[in-house]
């Protein structure tokens, strides 16, 4: 949160805007400084009791009401528009509210000193995962299972396991970050640890590397999608349908689409079977391309896979000049390249749909769209981190 002491612009963690606090000053640099609250002189109503380590990585808002994390969301969009994208929205955004416990059906965890969990902010330390309760009890007993497993078989150097489950958490993989190859004896025993169904190496995988995600979009349509354990993918399971539901319903219907950094095709496969869009989705990460690949082929041929970076796609595509066409994009959170923007832009989509999970490089793009004779006609948040400052947006620039 930020304050302001004697023009020093402070960003105190730990607070609720509108409180007074005593806060100690951590690190200073030449614009701003950085502080922690010690003691709460004022308290806002909004202020609720925090079970756990309120640093363990994904609790930095849980001090928060809930509802209260929306408005700080909302207000924290508006702002990146107005100050970064110079561009004031016409009205608040509003952010789709998640549950809060067991939400997250990704996670990268850390192993230091045999304890598993993630970092405390700013820090290399372990927390328990546990206390932070984004994680379904279940996942974390399978880990706990896991990591009991590693010390019997005598398996080392391990720092870090991705986590994958699906939606309903039939599904769940891990893998493992190693350095040296380990006793395939001891990875079988690994892999059979209750709870798990897969398991990946660098040196091989045992069981199913890949979870298989089934969303109902209404209307008995159904999108089936494997992804692999390290393939990015929406990480909320309470509003991916709605997510996607909400992305494709953006799509005209039987329109051409061109889905960039379309990952494993979670928008792409949805908008050719719910608007029965004729899709191009593009994604470089060969994990990623490799499921865009599998999954497009049941979608009847309604969906092209591309495996090659954004920047080197737009690059060379040629397209009809007057074909009225759809770009989606849901870029990393450093945002679009000015290459791949440029690029993307040179396609002259009526309609250009930007997915982020990054409101300072959002605006920051938002402003070169609309310096392109865009204008910004829809915007809409979707709280796929609770308690923590990231929110998903979605916005929509049509061609004037």
């Amino acid at each position: 949160m930020i304050a302001r002491v004697d023009g020093q612009v402070v960003l105190v963690s730990g607070a609720i805007p509108g409180e007074r606090v005593t806060a100690r000053v951590e690190k200073v640099s030449k614009s701003v400084a950085y502080a922690e609250t010690v003691c709460i002189e004022e308290a806002s109503p909004d202020r609720r009791a925090v079970a756990g380590d309120p640093l363990c990585g994904g609790c930095l808002y849980s001090h928060i009401a809930y509802a209260r994390q929306l408005e700080i969301k909302s207000q924290v969009i508006a702002d990146a528009f107005t100050r970064i994208g110079r561009m004031p929205l016409p009205s608040p955004v509003a952010v789709a509210a998640s549950p809060e416990d067991g939400y997250r059906m990704r996670a990268r965890l850390h192993v230091r000193h045999q304890q598993l969990g993630f970092f405390r902010e700013g820090t290399h330390e372990v927390c328990d995962a546990r206390q932070t309760r984004q994680l379904l009890p279940a996942s974390v007993d399978a880990l706990d299972r896991l990591m009991a497993a590693l010390r019997a078989h005598g398996v080392e150097g391990i720092h870090e396991i991705e986590l994958a489950e699906n939606l309903d958490a039939s599904d769940r993989a891990v893998a493992l970050d190693m350095a040296a190859a380990a006793d395939a004896r001891a990875l079988e025993g690994l892999a059979s640890t209750a709870g798990l169904t897969g398991l990946a190496t660098p040196f091989g995988v045992h069981g199913r590397a890949h979870v298989i995600d089934r969303l109902d979009l209404g209307e008995g349509r159904t999108v089936e999608l494997r992804r692999h354990v390290l393939a990015f993918f929406q990480g909320n399971r309470h509003l991916l349908t709605p997510l996607v539901t909400h992305v494709v319903g953006l799509v005209p219907q039987e329109g051409d689409l061109i889905d960039v950094y379309a990952g494993v095709g979670l928008f792409s496969i949805a908008a050719a079977v719910v608007r029965r869009a004729r899709v191009t989705a593009v994604e470089g990460d060969r994990v990623a391309a490799a499921d865009l690949e599998a999954n497009a082929a049941a979608a009847a041929g309604s969906v092209v896979p591309v495996h090659q970076s954004v920047e080197e796609f737009v690059g060379g595509v040629r397209l009809q000049a007057d074909q009225q066409r759809t770009v989606l994009v849901d870029p990393p959170r450093t945002g679009m390249s000015r290459e791949a923007l440029d690029g993307a832009l040179a396609l002259r989509p009526s309609r250009f749909i930007y997915v982020s999970c990054d409101v300072a490089t959002l605006a920051r793009d938002a402003r070169r769209i609309v310096d392109a004779n865009y204008a910004l006609t829809s915007a809409e948040a979707f709280d796929m981190f609770p308690n923590t400052p990231h929110v998903e947006t979605v916005v929509v620039f049509d061609q004037m």
